[in-house]
């Protein structure tokens, strides 16, 4: 029976390499750390480590394992967006928008239809929710940067844009899941 091949494994977390201030792309070419690819990839891990922080928060099935998969997504779309549109690489694709927007209309058609703008917080997963759509709409602002470079459409961008929109709907289905209220915003304040 053949052997599979091994997979690669991290040896070292440090390599010294970047204590200049220089980074590596996936296609060897170097950046700034600065740069605005860098940029858009630190945003990325950023929303990525702040949904494991959700979910340790002990998030009600399914929205556990949707997460899950966003996780896994926003790791490729790290990796998409730090590989030249030439190259072979792993991509976000329709096929993660199209799911997302799926799962976007399963949540939402569970809630009372919205019909003022609403504070974020609530149960302390929904607030983290709220939080991590703040972080999914600046890392959207990061990659739109990158779209003239990119081709069209760029799914990675449509992801993000709709991945802010589930975050949305997720806090309130959290919120409704839990009893917890909506708070309207208040313009006479």
């Amino acid at each position: 029976m053949p052997r599979k091949p091994e997979k690669k494994r991290i040896s070292t977390v440090y390599t010294g390499v970047g204590d200049q201030g220089k980074t590596q792309l996936v296609d060897g070419s170097w950046v700034a750390k600065d740069h605005p690819v860098v940029e858009a990839v630190g945003e990325v891990d950023e929303l990525n480590s702040l949904l494991g922080v959700i979910r340790s928060r002990g998030v009600p099935a399914p929205l556990d394992a949707y997460l899950r998969t966003l996780q896994n997504d926003l790791f490729i779309l790290g990796a998409d967006l730090a590989s030249p549109p030439t190259l072979q690489a792993p991509r976000i694709t329709e096929k993660q928008v199209r799911r997302l927007e799926q799962w976007i209309d399963e949540l939402n058609a569970q809630l009372p239809m919205l019909k003022e703008f609403i504070l974020p917080g609530g149960h302390p997963v929904a607030a983290l929710l709220f939080l991590a759509r703040a972080v999914a709409r600046r890392a959207e602002r990061r990659i739109a940067r990158l779209l003239p470079e990119r081709p069209q459409p760029f799914w990675g961008f449509v992801f993000v844009n709709r991945l802010s929109d589930f975050l949305f709907v997720a806090a309130r289905w959290v919120n409704r899941h839990e009893n917890q209220e909506e708070i309207y915003v208040d313009f006479k304040a």
